[in-house]
């Protein structure tokens, strides 16, 4: 219920009430006029008449309300609205040719009203054409800031190792896209929202490690900066949740003489100058992770071959030596003597097998551990062409190269391997013409170099591959054979006498190209990724409590569901989460959390027109009591917030028995604190406050689309809020329950 309706009901009463007293005052009045007998005659008529009465006064109160509200509206309603609308305008710029919108069908504004809306909005813009003003003037003045900034964004995109970076109290400030899909690998569920979980502005360090490893070495290295030392860091070994194996390397980011943030690592190049004095404070520190998993495992077995092959090669030493001992007695008997000759020969030969088979093993691990890299194959090719090119003088053809392809390559044994090949098909046969042809076969690249020409024979081919590579000005002991071999690969000849061609075809490993174009999407992206908040660094864990914490420092956690309907207590299930974070006032689009969910039931067929999701798209997809573990982790440690929340709440209040999990987090809901900024407004539906507020709404009724919007809605409610002395946790979550609106449940 609004102002204007309290208003107004509280003056139809009094209205009413006034028209009862006069007119009971007026008869009381008239028949005290009248004579006895005139009177009795006045009563009876009345006991007759009085349904007449009432109804007549139903009319005039009837009148005197719609009088009322037409007054109301038009002198206290529209200034009212016209208030909200121009207290969003002073903390959100208005649009160019926006117009405070004060016209109802029913309700007109008075032109005075009008009049002071075109104004306000006519100094909205004047100021904000000030506001541009001088936000160029400071972007002129922070160019040099800017560039610092995109040179250190370019430096952390590059980067092949992961690199994150931490306050004190473990939040994560800042890390690069490398980090990122590696945390998502070490998820406990990666397949459920890409690992959303674990890597994030502002989440904490200790979701994947242990707390007190992580001080250990932070006062390890305190000891050393008190010590004087120029470039201290500590290193640590750990197992993550989900059992993979890190090496860790850390170091200090400190103040400098004027709290000017610098830290001591492999990001910089220069050493830092000695300390003078009481070492500075350390303001966070800087984690490079190595996922040292598979070379453990690889280093395990091959100490434990080695530790079998000793054993078993002293327990055979020792039976030779027993042996030759008998032999050597003179007085043996010869059968005794073939005998002790059959142990010598058997663990000579026991110990050679085992020998071959260690050397074998070695040799297949040394072919696991040949260092590979990821490639997108356009560069392998086009690097392949310049080099042929200046090699042969001839050009490589290669408009029959896949895109969009990911290669798992040694690139400088491969294109040593080819260029050879190249080199001798010009320099013995002469052929003039070359081309490469790239595309995926199965788990596999398929990789031909094809030339016209010459034919040649089997013999000659099986020479070029098994021959030390030396050609032009470069020599190699490896081999053709031997490149492909170490890729795990195959290679052969072949001739196409329809197109009279011929062509060497390699089949090479595919990296994981989901992860290699999502790093390339984020690394080339329009819009540099949110991946580093400096801010972050003067957060402190010792801060107030929750809820008498300002609404400006929290990180929240907006959210929204899409479900198979209504009624959660009558078994409609979620079918789609979505989540996005907020984090020191700044919507991070990049840190998001979207799954679809297997509701294990139908999807009625008059929802599928408003969420879109047809059973198509939730087959196969996990099950409510798989995502939730995932979102939990993801929510962990922020403050809820939701469009009428109260509805996604009860979605997930009823897993709680199926999960053991509990949201006990602080719930915010835009519905009920829009109708606190905004008490004058007939709808609060997430479409009509974010046409309020100028948001453009995308996305609408995706659960993640929609918690995009209440996000950015989110944002904007929080100066209104300020506006009115709502400041912290504690006073939203009161005002929000004061509401008409907290009165609904589910």
């Amino acid at each position: 219920m609004t102002r204007i309706d309290r208003r107004l009901g509280l003056a139809l009463a009094l209205a009413g009430a006034v028209l009862a007293v006069w007119l009971l005052g007026a008869l009381a009045l008239l028949g005290a006029s009248l004579p006895p007998l005139a009177q009795a005659q006045a009563l009876a008529l009345l006991s007759q008449a009085w349904p007449v009465l009432v109804l007549a006064w139903v009319f005039a109160l009837l009148a005197v309300a719609a009088g009322l509200k037409w007054l109301l509206q038009r002198y206290v309603g529209g200034p009212a609205r016209l208030l909200e609308a121009t207290r969003v305008l002073l903390d959100a710029p208005a649009t160019p040719g926006l117009r405070l919108g004060l016209r109802a069908p029913a309700s007109p504004a008075s032109p005075e009203c009008e009049g002071l809306a075109g104004a306000i909005g006519e100094l909205a813009q004047q100021r904000d054409r000030l506001r541009h003003d001088m936000a160029t003037q400071v972007a002129e003045a922070s160019r040099s800031v800017q560039q610092e900034k995109n040179r250190l964004a370019a430096l952390m995109a590059e980067l092949t190792q992961s690199v994150v970076v931490c306050n004190l109290d473990g939040r994560i400030v800042l890390y690069n896209s490398r980090a990122r899909l590696q945390f998502r690998a070490l998820s406990k569920s990666p397949a459920l929202a890409d690992g959303a979980e674990l890597m994030g502005i502002g989440r904490s360090i200790y979701g994947v490690f242990d707390r007190p490893l992580v001080a250990h070495a932070l006062e390890a290295i305190a000891q050393r900066l008190a010590r004087g030392a120029a470039s201290p860091s500590a290193q640590f070994v750990t197992t993550t949740p989900s059992g993979q194996l890190l090496r860790v390397q850390m170091a200090p980011v400190r103040t400098g003489p004027d709290d000017v943030l610098t830290h001591e690592s492999a990001l910089v190049p220069t050493p830092a100058p000695a300390l003078s004095g009481a070492p500075r404070a350390m303001a966070g520190f800087v984690l490079m992770l190595d996922n040292v998993t598979l070379s453990y495992a690889q280093d395990s077995l091959r100490d434990h071959m080695l530790h079998a092959l000793t054993e078993r090669s002293r327990a055979a030493l020792g039976a030779m030596q027993a042996a030759v001992d008998m032999l050597s007695l003179p007085d043996t008997e010869p059968a005794m003597r073939a005998r002790f000759l059959r142990v010598v020969q058997e663990e000579l030969a026991g110990m050679s097998q085992r020998i071959t088979d260690l050397a074998r093993e070695s040799a297949d691990g040394l072919k696991t551990r040949w260092p590979m890299e990821d490639m997108l194959g356009t560069d392998l090719v086009s690097a392949l062409a310049r080099q042929v090119e200046r090699l042969t003088g001839r050009p490589l053809a290669t408009d029959s190269v896949a895109g969009a392809l990911w290669l798992k390559v040694d690139s400088f044994a491969l294109l040593q391997a080819l260029s050879y090949l190249a080199w001798r098909l010009v320099d013995e046969f002469g052929v003039r013409y070359l081309q490469l042809r790239l595309m995926q076969a199965g788990a596999r690249a398929q990789l031909d170099l094809i030339w016209t020409g010459q034919a040649m024979s089997t013999e000659t081919v099986m020479c070029w591959e098994s021959e030390p590579m030396r050609f032009a000005d470069q020599s190699t002991p490896l081999s053709v054979r031997d490149v492909v071999e170490r890729h795990g690969g195959e290679m052969w000849f072949e001739r196409d006498r329809v197109q009279q061609q011929a062509f060497f075809r390699f089949l090479l490993p595919l990296a994981n190209a989901h992860e290699q174009l999502e790093a390339a999407a984020l690394l080339h992206s329009d819009s540099r990724p949110e991946y580093y908040d400096f801010d972050l660094f003067e957060h402190s864990e010792a801060a107030n409590a929750l809820d008498d914490r300002s609404l400006a420092d929290l990180t929240y956690t907006v959210f929204d569901t899409e479900t198979t309907g209504l009624n959660p207590a009558g078994g409609d299930q979620i079918i789609q989460i979505g989540a996005a974070r907020v984090v020191n006032g700044k919507l991070l689009r990049r840190e998001t959390f979207d799954q679809l969910v297997n509701p294990g039931r139908t999807i009625p067929a008059a929802s599928i027109p408003i969420h879109g999701i047809t059973a198509d798209r939730v087959q196969g997809k996990p099950r409510i009591t798989q995502v939730l573990p995932a979102f939990h982790a993801f929510a962990q440690d922020t403050v809820l917030v939701a469009h009428n929340a109260a509805f996604d709440m009860k979605f997930l209040q009823l897993q709680e028995t199926a999960t053991g999990l509990v949201f006990r987090q602080p719930v915010l809901d835009t519905l009920l604190l829009s109708a606190v900024v905004h008490p004058n407004q007939a709808s609060h539906r997430l479409e009509a406050i974010a046409e309020r507020l100028n948001i453009t709404v995308l996305g609408r009724h995706t659960a993640l689309g929609d918690a995009l919007v209440t996000a950015e809605v989110w944002l904007r409610l929080i100066p209104l809020l300020q506006a009115m002395g709502i400041h912290t946790l504690r006073q939203a979550r009161e005002a929000a329950q004061k509401t008409y609106y907290a009165r609904i449940k589910y």
